[in-house]
């Protein structure tokens, strides 16, 4: 495959970026109202910028330089103390937050028309009718194509206040006028859980892409549904996980432990030690849970994993983890933007810390996918350095090691390359989504595919040599320029599985990409020898 090569970096470190920023909210419970007094130092600073502002030859923006100062401030601290721009705290704060207020439609513009790709699950554009397809052209008597609009710009019009109403007339094919819908505005879920369904009889698998506010609400339900399916052992998939709210971790750990066991602990600069105990509450203590992890799975991932590993509690499947054992709050500076600032380190119940060295500065650490690569500990357990010195013991007596990330139980080797990982990347964005939908916005295919049914699709060869060929030649012309000859497999399930997506919704989407995924399959080898050693 031939990807130019400044998207390799940025498309295989994407997990860890978005996890500076999403993933490191841990701890919101405290104020920092009383941090805010007098001293020489921000005296200094001030004076300084007003300086600039009153007294400097030039006219210079000051914000600009504020956003600089903060960021060369927090560069010097650690790599997961994080500025966020007022600019950005919107996008930041619904993420974590789980849920946005509009009419919930994922869409792309092209020929100057607003092209619905899907309405959203939960949102109030599906319950009112909108599919797949349809064109957007006009909302509350303001004509939105042919203008050449943004998306932001787009997203501001469709927005707004909950329970507030939009008027849309939207173009469908086979309709011979415009459809009239009056849709009001509601929370619509940025879904954190990616899909839930049995792998097997008695084994059920639930994704989550992050932990928010919502993820714990998403989980349960997933859970509940899996168990009326008869699920006794649960596939937890936390690959490529940045983390999120220390509290929602907490929560779903508490689920798989008995009573008063210990899920972690913190520690501040003052030495002051913060414990938290499994509850009554959990649904699962006594089902199995195999938890899966990769070199992209950090902090609130590193949690779970950590907690249930520590307490004997299932297995931990996979490579080792990221390796982010800090702790932030997130603090107002008082102009919209806001601080994430490390506050405390946290401990598995063994006493582990698992936060790898970053005395190399930030470059180093965030390069670290690449010092395992060429190392070979994605393909090798026994390349993974460890330290006697970090060696810790279970309850049961197992040996686990702290120092830079959990380290599975079961290892499962990365079996691609460097390119085939960034190509699944690709895949996995708004390229295909694209493409598959303009696929299937021509000759009524969307028609003709919805009537296999679900698992008639599941069990057809949908997927022609011409499709993937028009692919190709579709990513060719937007500069990604894909060897069909060596990853035809891959572009021929994504394909599928994108399909399956528009057609079928999320968990389609996963099932289809899963079915021969190396760690998934290892799961399943051992569920079903586990039965079979009860047998014996």
């Amino acid at each position: 495959m031939k990807i130019n090569k400044i998207y390799i970096p940025f498309l295989l470190t994407l997990a860890i970026a978005v996890g500076i920023l999403l993933g490191s909210r841990l701890n919101f419970t405290d104020s920092s109202q009383k941090l805010f007094s007098s001293n020489s130092k921000k005296d200094k600073l001030n004076r300084l910028i007003d300086y600039i502002d009153y007294e400097y030859v030039d006219e210079v923006d000051t914000d600009s330089i504020v956003d600089v100062t903060v960021n060369n401030i927090l560069n010097k601290l650690d790599p997961h103390s994080v500025y966020i721009p007022a600019r950005n705290m919107q996008d930041v704060t619904e993420s974590m937050k789980g849920d946005f207020v509009g009419i919930g439609v994922s869409f792309y513009v092209k020929y100057d028309t607003i092209r619905v790709i899907r309405p959203l699950e939960g949102g109030p554009s599906i319950k009112a009718g909108i599919k797949g397809g349809d064109r957007i052209l006009i909302a509350d008597k303001d004509t939105l194509y042919g203008k050449r609009l943004s998306n932001e710009n787009i997203i501001s019009r469709l927005k707004g206040a909950s329970e507030s109403e939009v008027q849309l007339k939207v173009l469908r094919k086979g309709q011979a006028s415009l459809l009239n819908f009056d849709i009001k505005r509601n929370h619509v879920p940025i879904k954190s859980v990616d899909g839930y369904y049995m792998l097997t009889s008695n084994l059920g698998y639930i994704k989550i892409n992050r932990f928010a506010e919502s993820t714990y609400k998403e989980f349960k339900t997933a859970l509940k549904a899996l168990k009326r399916k008869g699920a006794t052992k649960i596939a937890l998939d936390l690959r490529d996980n940045p983390g999120g709210y220390l509290g929602i971790a907490e929560k779903i750990s508490d689920e798989f432990l008995e009573d008063d066991k210990l899920i972690l602990f913190t520690k501040n600069n003052k030495g002051k030690v913060n414990k938290s105990f499994a509850t009554k509450q959990g649904d699962f203590e006594d089902g199995e849970v195999y938890v899966m992890i990769n070199e992209n799975s950090a902090s609130a991932s590193e949690i779970i994993a950590g907690a249930l590993q520590d307490n004997d509690k299932g297995t931990i499947v996979g490579r080792r983890s990221y390796g982010k054992g800090l702790v932030q709050r997130e603090m107002a500076l008082g102009d919209g933007s806001a601080v994430r600032l490390t506050i405390s380190r946290y401990y598995t119940p063994t006493g582990r810390s698992i936060q790898r060295s970053y005395k190399n500065g930030n470059k180093s650490y965030f390069d670290d996918f690449y010092e395992r690569f060429s190392n070979g500990e994605l393909e090798s357990m026994d390349s993974i350095k460890i330290a006697d010195s970090l060696k810790f013991k279970t309850p049961k007596g197992k040996i686990v090691y702290g120092g830079g990330g959990i380290i599975p139980d079961v290892f499962v080797p990365l079996q691609s390359s460097i390119n085939e990982e960034a190509l699944k990347t690709i895949l996995r964005s708004g390229l295909t989504n694209q493409y598959v939908f303009e696929f299937l916005d021509e000759k009524n295919r969307r028609e003709h595919f919805l009537e296999y049914g679900q698992e008639g699709f599941f069990q057809t060869d949908v997927i022609s040599e011409q499709l993937i060929t028009a692919f190709q030649k579709y990513a060719d012309a937007r500069s990604f320029n894909i060897d069909n000859a060596l990853y035809r497999p891959i572009i021929k399930t994504h394909l599928k599985a994108t399909i399956g997506l528009h057609l079928f919704g999320d968990n389609a989407y996963e099932e289809i990409l899963n079915e021969e995924d190396p760690m998934i399959l290892k799961v399943v080898q051992l569920s079903r020898r586990d039965i079979a050693e009860v047998i014996d």
